[in-house]
């Protein structure tokens, strides 16, 4: 089947995204619906993962704090963050969650080298790394980007967060993605504007050309 996509311009609540894709995942397991890929950006939340901890909430703040039941520990969405969610089928495809965590490292790691950026992820720390900007290397690598899934009878749902401008300050009030002693970076930090737009198309193009792979 066709993979849509969909683009929210407006902040959407975290809340009602979950109800969407929780109908939207019964749909495609139906064969209701097409895969859907859809762009968008959250009002301000903490969301913790089925594996957080309490611990990593450091500061209460006037900024909601919800549980979800995607994969991962606790991180931070926002304006100037762009979220993807896919709902994949991969009943169509090869049934391997860590190969598909892979391509969706891949995309954005192409995403980035397009921009002078080179990245790496790691099985032990699932998320975006950033090395080296436009040929000088960083003291220490800082993270852009974090990925947690969900599958339901193997379509996923949840994906992951790309950190275009956010205010970094946001972080300093969790322990992200329950990983001390690790620095968070965006591409505004790094020195680098991009839209949503264009931050939207190259992401489609470089995931298109993955998942066909698969």
């Amino acid at each position: 089947m066709e993979i849509n996509k969909k683009k929210s311009h407006k902040l959407i609540d975290y809340k009602y995204a979950i109800k969407f894709m929780e109908k939207k995942v019964d749909q495609i397991i139906q064969q209701k619906s097409n895969e859907l890929i859809w762009f968008l950006t959250h009002n301000d939340v903490y969301t913790c993962g089925t594996s957080a901890q309490k611990k990593e909430i450091l500061k209460i703040t006037n900024i909601p704090i919800i549980s979800t039941n995607r994969g991962g520990k606790t991180t931070y969405h926002g304006k100037g963050q762009r979220i993807v969610y896919l709902m994949i089928n991969l009943n169509n495809r090869k049934k391997d969650i860590r190969l598909f965590i892979n391509i969706l490292e891949k995309t954005i790691h192409n995403l980035l080298y397009e921009l002078e950026i080179k990245s790496k992820s790691y099985k032990n720390r699932i998320g975006i790394w950033v090395t080296e900007v436009k040929g000088i290397k960083l003291k220490k690598e800082k993270k852009i980007g974090s990925i947690g899934l969900r599958i339901k009878k193997w379509v996923t749902f949840h994906g992951l967060s790309f950190n275009i401008c956010p205010n970094l300050s946001y972080y300093d009030n969790i322990v992200a993605c329950g990983l001390e002693n690790y620095e968070t970076t965006s591409l505004k930090d790094l020195g680098i504007i991009l839209s949503d737009k264009e931050f939207d198309e190259k992401f489609a193009y470089h995931f298109l050309k993955e998942i066909n792979k698969f």
